[in-house]
């Protein structure tokens, strides 16, 4: 049951660094994720912009096209005007100087509006482009600190990896799914831990429990927590073989 008790704590010491490391990394991966979507937002606004900019020119010139068939259509009903024979061919002639008129007028109308919209999106997408730069610069900023964070602790952690596996092979299954249930189901992962002065975490140990701990042939869990109560000396033989 000692080999046992060591493996665990072996578990929980290499455990505890990974999460140290992990640590060392803070919110970086958050920051990155979030300012990664920020880059994402303001590349599709801009594609958007750029899309209803297209858009408008092309309508625009659609509008210009119009306005110079109407222009010609108003010149030749004027002209047919001069050489009617009654009032009710220059009526409908009239009519039909009218309504492309109202083509024109309204043409020139959409255009002013067309103009406008279009300086606006002008403002627009520089603005969008200006935060994108920003946004972008900041994105590498992060990403190059948490690589050389990650650079820095890459080795350790590999080699961490390598002995948590090795320690998950030596260690029986049911010990190692316990552990796992443990850990996963406490806010700090501490799944093992050693008594110190009588208590576990703060919590003093029954004294029939403090006696177990110390002979080191079982497993003794603690009341209040639930967690794998280890003498120290496991884990000092745990940092003196894996650090």
């Amino acid at each position: 049951m000692e080999e046992v008790l060591q493996k665990l704590t072996n578990l929980q010491y290499i455990d505890n660094r990974l999460d140290e490391i992990k640590q060392l990394q803070g919110d970086l991966p958050e920051e990155i994720e979030d300012i990664e979507t920020d880059i994402y937002r303001h590349e599709t606004r801009i594609e958007k912009l750029k899309e209803e900019k297209q858009e408008l020119q092309v309508e625009a010139d659609n509008l210009e096209v119009d306005i110079q068939e109407a222009e010609q259509k108003v010149e030749k009903y004027e002209d047919q005007q001069m050489s009617v024979r009654n009032n009710r061919e220059y009526d409908a002639l009239t009519k039909e100087i009218e309504t492309q008129q109202q083509t024109i007028e309204n043409a020139e109308s959409r255009l002013e509006e067309i103009e406008k919209r279009q300086a606006v999106i002008e403002e627009e997408l520089e603005q969008e482009e200006e935060e994108l730069d920003k946004t972008r610069k900041l994105h590498e900023e992060k990403q190059e600190e948490l690589d050389n964070l990650k650079e820095k602790t890459q080795e350790e952690e590999e080699e961490l990896l390598k002995k948590r596996e090795k320690v998950e092979e030596e260690l029986d299954d049911r010990y190692l799914k316990s552990y796992k249930r443990l850990r996963n189901g406490l806010n700090n992962g501490m799944a093992v831990v050693a008594m110190e002065k009588g208590a576990a975490q703060g919590m003093m140990l029954p004294p029939q429990s403090q006696v177990e701990v110390r002979r080191k042939n079982k497993i003794v869990i603690d009341e209040n927590s639930g967690r794998i109560v280890v003498d120290p000396s496991f884990f000092e033989d745990a940092e003196e073989e894996l650090a």
